[in-house]
């Protein structure tokens, strides 16, 4: 199979990046047909190759569904190993490979084979008409083939090998500095939460102003040096933080024991803690039931959820794919915002664990302009608690400027 098309069919636009991709990919089929290329056999298992370029799609600028096309045309090849040395020609119809990329339309398959050949994943070998087919000899061999050339991919595998183990690699680095971030924010989190809830003296307000910027700047970095970065400044801050609370103890409780340290913390907090024990009382009638059960159930589906709030998903640890997810999300997010765990339960109590978790999602969208989260979210229980308080309209707050993107 000699006569291979360099150009494609009809409108398609022809770039010097693929004319010379194209080039070079010849050269190495040449050097392997002579045995030329060193070490590099220019074969790879088809799904170790499929798997390993998932894992490093970023670097190629590939999206799922691009992966999920790939993998589509990968199928129609016969044998298990791709065997780059010569073209690897595959025909399918159009609607054979949208039966096998997952019923996918016909308009998005042409933009994810855009991707993959400006990837330079696949070559285009249109025939005269853009048909895809092959012609066969007398002995029934494939003569002539026109379609995709999954050839370069298999040429690569190289180097998506060395790219998916580097994925793997920061992937590890990044996880690690998040372990460590959440530990710091939390530690800087109860500290502050302890200082406001004391009346402890200090700019609390600013601490507190601090660690949801930092916060909300964790939420956001992806890459391990953004993460290590922000890791290193919350060592910092969480140091600031514990210094300033140690500074506001007095002598009496530096130098005291724990008894009389303890002692003087249920004294010195009698309503917090009056209101605390009642609350307990109250969640101790309704302890049979699981979490939610109680709640008057919200007439928003978890999808509308996730599309108005979508910040609360990157602290999900597994993902958000039920209610009892995002609740269970929203008590780590309140911890971020400084919500003391009195606020919190009591937030739960009235209003229902899934208002109030909608309510925290809803807070953390607006994380920038609550100047006190904790503060915020005692009056909106305050109105519920009286019947004034309907965490629809805040919804609606931002469902509002959603719709109007889209339009």
């Amino acid at each position: 199979m000699e006569r291979l098309a360099t150009t494609p069919f009809g409108g398609g636009r022809l770039t010097s990046r693929v004319l010379a991709r194209q080039a070079k990919i010849g050269q190495r089929q040449e050097q392997l047909k002579r045995g030329e290329a060193g070490n590099a056999s220019g074969r790879a298992d088809k799904w170790q190759l499929l798997r390993a370029l998932t894992e490093a799609r970023q670097v190629y600028g590939l999206g799922d569904r691009t992966i999920c096309l790939l993998e589509a045309l990968v199928s129609f090849t016969i044998e298990r190993e791709l065997d780059g040395s010569q073209p690897i020609i595959v025909f399918p119809s159009n609607r054979e490979l949208s039966f096998r990329a997952r019923g996918m339309a016909p308009a998005t398959i042409r933009r994810h084979l855009v991707s993959l050949v400006d990837a330079g994943m696949i070559f285009r070998r249109d025939s005269a008409n853009g048909k895809r087919f092959c012609r066969r000899d007398d002995a029934g061999l494939v003569e002539d083939a026109y379609g995709f050339d999954l050839a370069p991919l298999a040429l690569r595998a190289e180097e998506i090998y060395s790219a998916a183990e580097a994925a793997r690699a920061e992937a590890k680095l990044a996880r690690a500095f998040r372990g460590e971030i959440t530990v710091l924010l939390r530690d800087a989190s109860r500290i502050i939460t302890l200082a406001l809830e004391e009346g402890r003296v200090g700019d609390w307000d600013a601490f507190l102003v601090a660690y949801q910027m930092n916060a909300r700047d964790a939420s956001r970095r992806k890459h391990s040096n953004d993460l290590q970065s922000i890791a290193n400044e919350l060592r910092a801050f969480r140091t600031q933080v514990e210094n300033a609370y140690l500074s506001s103890l007095s002598d009496e409780e530096m130098s005291g024991n724990d008894d009389d340290f303890e002692h003087h913390q249920q004294n010195s907090n009698t309503e917090l803690t009056l209101e605390y024990t009642a609350l307990e009382k109250k969640i101790a009638e309704t302890s049979d039931a699981k979490p939610g059960e109680e709640d008057r159930k919200l007439a928003i589906s978890l999808s509308k959820l996730k599309a108005l709030c979508p910040l609360i998903n990157d602290y999900a640890r597994d993902g958000i794919s039920g209610w009892n997810d995002v609740i269970q999300t929203a008590d780590l997010v309140r911890t971020m915002l400084g919500i003391s765990p009195d606020a919190w339960s009591k937030a739960k109590a009235v209003m229902g664990h899934q208002a109030a978790a909608v309510t925290v999602a809803v807070m953390l969208e607006h994380a920038e302009t609550i100047r006190s989260p904790g503060g915020y979210l005692r009056t909106l229980t305050a109105k519920a608690e009286a019947g004034k308080f309907s965490v629809y309209p805040m919804l609606l707050a931002l469902e509002k400027p959603t719709a109007r993107k889209s339009e």
